[in-house]
């Protein structure tokens, strides 16, 4: 039976570059969407740049351009990095649109008719020098539980604890600089926690959510939901709310919106009911592909305004992990927190797209970029394996048969891997990629041992053997055909090349029932890939590292540098003759359930062994700590929290990128010495 079928990614943010992080879920998408088409089901693919918020307009302020202009150059920038990884939206539109508008407005009239809105002053920090109210994320400050520094306005990553802006000792702009004095101001609410009973009912709908994603849900609703700030002061780039003057929506709630208004655009262009996907009882399909880190707001606000705004919510929220590169956090000093567009400057995108897919499942896992390995497995597969088998077979067909394939319907190999295809697309529908993509290779082993025991080369030598010969290339070329077809939503550019190599209409995952028939005639074969050069690799490596001479004179680069930290005032040597620094190893870690930055680490400091909690789990997994040698405060007074005792605190530095990075004494240093 045909589905229709809308899928989404993620909105990506105008406010930079697209990385290799954000590919994974384009191309995760993408595979998926690929396959259902493939499939004959009718499946639209949207998305749209995400373009408001304080961040944009502070960025265009910088520039000295309008943020639509800046908006504008952004997008046409993604739109290029999505085409050269071949990511086939049907429509790539932006949430400063009409339609998301219009959309937005009638969500939020029908939410306020429902009694869900409330208005009430709330006090916030205001920037006297920009002249503005401070988003929670542009206020530092020193955290008022634990006292570490620099710590951001709604959280501390070094405790874990959380807290209103206001809360924080000795706050400052993270836009001036200026110390912001305390102002009131009236804000829209949405009343989320009203929407409690609907959301234990929606989360655990069957195929819904992934496991991990509906036990994440369980802590947050259980905990209780609170009202949600819908509304932001002008200056801000956005939505002016209806009837409020002068307050604007905040972008979280105009964002998902835009899947809407990107919809409503594809359908007003060509003809398609929006009516049929978005209103109540609607028998379509509606699904999102989401980083992990953006669960809270696509499983529980977008629903919740979706089902009281009178519209249908998701058929299901598919979340996926972050992207590590070489085992660790990308980064711009080693060069790899690598830019799509650099990228493309230096590989085939087929190679990363292959990649990902390999290490892709439906689990809500990070996956690893090894750069060693990612040159071996597509080298080997790509090239050793997949393409060998046409390299290696097809020249015979159109030199010695004038192009034209034998009958070799019913031949035992090629039955069995015409068998193979409704297996490989189970795991294709389960988002099971690396699984499929496993299976494919498996198939691709067994042709490349038929060519091996065949040897055509050989054949093609002996007198009296062209009838074999004829056959077994015959056999291979439509192996590699099948091939092509089982691999057509990851590589759908190079099987755009092999189609019109072998002469026939874009494949369907249908068409893997068929052989082609006597006399078909294919083209001669042309080179498709080529092996990766270690060079390629290095030299993108070196046009991503961010070198010291870019950034300020005798500054750290930019990925570490505070973004305006003032120096904390001065204390005397007797005061910090107090603080007991000591070396400690780190022979236990893990993470912390029911807690997204904190690992839970056991340190050894020579007479004894502490457990400490710190806020480091976005820099590390916990097997990367075990065995190093870091830094701790020894004699802090021990602190309860949550999840336990906290006997001490280890030394982190932060930066403008998200995450803390822990202190290392160079080798030599033993558990226990103290730090003078």
């Amino acid at each position: 039976m045909t589905r229709n079928i809308l899928v989404t990614s993620a909105l990506p943010y105008a406010n930079g570059n697209i990385h290799l992080g954000h590919m994974v879920e384009y191309i995760q998408t993408d595979i998926w969407v690929r396959f259902q088409k493939m499939q004959g089901h009718t499946c639209h693919y949207v998305c749209a740049d995400d373009t408001h918020g304080t961040p944009i307009m502070l960025r265009a302020q910088k520039e000295g351009i309008t943020p639509e202009e800046l908006i504008a150059r952004v997008w046409n920038e993604h739109k290029a990095d999505f085409d050269g990884f071949a990511i086939g939206f049907d429509n790539f539109y932006s949430t400063n649109s009409p339609e998301t508008r219009d959309y937005a407005y009638d969500i939020y009239g029908k939410l306020k008719d429902a009694g869900l809105i409330a208005v009430r002053s709330i006090e916030q920090f205001y920037d006297p020098q920009k002249e503005m109210f401070l988003p929670d994320r542009f206020i530092k400050g020193e955290c008022p539980k634990c006292h570490a520094q620099d710590q951001y306005g709604d959280s501390c990553e070094v405790c874990g604890a959380a807290y209103q802006p206001t809360e924080l000792i000795k706050p400052y702009s993270a836009v001036s600089g200026a110390t912001p004095v305390k102002k009131n101001s009236d804000h829209y609410f949405f009343k989320l926690g009203e929407c409690n009973d609907f959301l234990q009912q929606w989360v655990h709908e069957p195929g819904r959510l992934q496991a991990e994603a509906a036990n994440k849900l369980d802590e947050w609703l259980e905990g209780g939901l609170s009202d949600w700030d819908i509304s932001r002061d002008a200056p801000y780039f956005g939505f002016e709310i209806p009837g409020a003057p002068g307050k604007y929506f905040y972008v979280w709630l105009d964002a998902p919106v835009g899947y809407m208004g990107s919809f409503k655009n594809l359908c007003d262009k060509a003809g398609l009911d929006f009516d049929a996907y978005w209103k109540p009882g609607s028998n379509a399909e509606v699904y999102h592909f989401i980083g992990k880190d953006i669960l809270y707001f696509h499983a529980l606000f977008w629903p919740a305004m979706l089902n009281y705004g009178g519209y249908r919510t998701p058929t299901g929220v598919f979340a996926h992990g972050f992207l590590t590169v070489d085992g660790q956090k990308m980064s711009k000093s080693r060069g790899t927190f690598i830019t799509a567009s650099s990228y493309l400057k230096h590989l085939n995108p087929a190679y990363l797209r292959y990649y990902f897919a390999a290490k892709l499942s439906s689990r809500i896992e990070d996956i690893d970029l090894s750069l060693d390995d990612f040159s071996a497995r597509v080298n080997s597969d790509l090239v050793g394996k997949y393409v060998n088998i046409a390299s290696r077979t097809a020249n015979f067909i159109s030199k010695k048969f004038a192009g034209q394939l034998q009958d070799v319907s019913g031949h035992p190999l090629i039955a069995l891997v015409q068998k193979a295809a409704q297996e490989i697309a189970d795991h294709y529908e389960a988002r099971e990629f690396g699984r499929a993509i496993r299976d494919i290779m498996a198939l691709t082993d067994l042709i490349n041992q038929y060519v091996d025991e065949n040897k055509p080369w050989e054949l093609n030598k002996q007198e009296g053997m062209e009838a074999r010969l004829h056959e077994v290339s015959s056999v291979c070329v439509n192996l590699f055909r099948l091939l092509t077809l089982y691999l057509k939503p990851v590589l759908p550019v190079l099987a755009a090349q092999v189609e019109a190599f072998l002469n026939i209409a874009p494949l369907t995952w249908a068409d893997a029932a068929a052989t082609l028939p006597a006399g078909h005639r294919i083209n001669a074969y042309q080179h498709l890939i080529t092996r990766i050069d270690p060079k390629q690799i290095e030299a993108m490596i070196e046009e991503n590292k961010e070198s010291l001479a870019a950034a300020v004179p005798g500054a750290a680069p930019a990925e570490t540098r505070p973004a305006i930290a003032p120096i904390a005032e001065t204390i005397s040597i007797d005061d910090f003759a107090k603080i007991d620094l000591r070396v400690a190893k780190i022979v236990d870690a893990k993470a912390v359930e029911g807690a997204d930055k904190l690992l839970q680490l056991t340190l050894d400091i020579g007479s004894e062994q502490r457990n400490v909690f710190a806020g480091i789990k976005s820099a590390y997994a916990p097997e990367q700590l075990v065995g190093r040698l870091t830094v701790m405060v020894a004699n802090l007074a021990p602190r309860r929290m949550k999840f336990g005792l906290s006997e001490g605190m280890v030394l982190a530095a932060s930066g403008d990128t998200p995450g803390l990075f822990i202190l290392s004494p160079d080798s030599g240093a033993q558990p226990g010495m103290r730090i003078k």
